[in-house]
């Protein structure tokens, strides 16, 4: 039984389906600043109209102090977890947090799930990296049956699962309450939509690049072609070996960075959005590999205006 369902009684269930609002920013860049900038960019980025912050685990804070970091410096910001890993703490650990911090921030909280990268899990911290989908299958259930001794909150934290492939896609769809998948296409959403039916959350992350050539998305997509899962995604969507040499061909940048002016890059979220998303997070680069407060400031409008429309309709 997902989250949602949980939050609800059971299936058959939610009178009301809550979709993180608005527009998102997807980032990693906070780990590298204090805590005092964290709080200040949380409240910009609430200013500036963005409805949600997605912060991924990889080495630096922990994922759940740098969300409170961010929710506590906000009123109504929701805060991600994009993705939180599950070699990183036990089911009954990350149950927990997640619980935790909902009942401090109701309904401001979305965990993200996800089984990371052999480089991360086994290479960092010496898990052993072996069939990802059984795993997650495996770690979903002990969350459900968790202990919590703390007061039980309602709505429960929505759990996203970054999926990219069918399995894995299937799997969100029964026992959690959407995806959050990264590096997709507008027709890979449509036809994840397709499959896991109207109820799901589908919550993708966009790679944004405000440049006017190809070069630092090229440069930006070609950091990812060292990870399997996002090859084999890759291939799922149809490119092939000829689309990976070289960091990537134009096709494939085309396809995956959402690259150039402000105004394209608007219209690839209405893309993902028509396309089924019921929320898109920008993940954007920077030529400096800092916090781009500049960019989010020069897509804020009209990204933010557009998140709202949609989110009216």
């Amino acid at each position: 039984m997902s989250a949602a369902e949980e939050a609800d009684g059971g299936v058959g269930g939610r009178v009301e389906r809550w979709v993180p609002p608005g527009v998102g920013i997807w980032t990693g860049t906070l780990d590298s600043v204090s805590v005092e900038r964290v709080r200040d960019v949380g409240a910009e980025l609430e200013a500036l109209g963005f409805g949600a912050v997605w912060i991924p685990e990889s080495s630096g804070r922990d994922v759940f102090v740098q969300l409170y970091t961010l929710l506590s410096a906000t009123r109504r910001l929701v805060g991600a977890t994009g993705i939180a890993n599950i070699w990183a703490r036990d089911a009954v650990a990350m149950s927990a947090a997640a619980t935790s911090l909902t009942e401090l921030f109701p309904r401001r909280v979305v965990l993200g799930l996800g089984v990371s990268h052999a480089p991360l899990v086994a290479g960092v911290r010496g898990h052993a990296y072996a069939r990802p989908l059984g795993a997650m299958e495996s770690y979903l259930r002990a969350m459900h049956s968790a202990p919590y001794q703390g007061p039980l909150v309602d709505p429960a934290p929505a759990r996203l699962l970054g999926a990219l492939g069918p399995r894995m896609q299937r799997l969100a769809g029964e026992a959690a309450d959407g995806i959050h998948p990264y590096l997709v296409t507008g027709e890979a959403v449509a036809a994840a939509r397709e499959a896991l039916g109207p109820r799901p959350l589908i919550c993708p992350a966009l790679l944004v690049c405000l440049q006017s050539d190809r070069a630092q998305a090229r440069a930006a997509v070609a950091l990812y072609m060292g990870l399997d899962n996002y090859v084999r995604n890759f291939r799922r969507m149809g490119f092939t070996d000829d689309d990976f040499v070289d960091g990537g061909s134009d096709r494939l940048v085309d396809a995956i960075v959402a690259w150039g002016s402000v105004d394209q890059v608007a219209g690839r979220v209405r893309e993902l959005r028509e396309a089924g998303a019921d929320h898109v997070c920008l993940n954007v680069v920077s030529e400096r590999r800092q916090v781009p407060m500049d960019e989010w400031r020069r897509l804020a409008a009209a990204v933010t205006e557009q998140g709202r429309a949609t989110d009216d309709c």
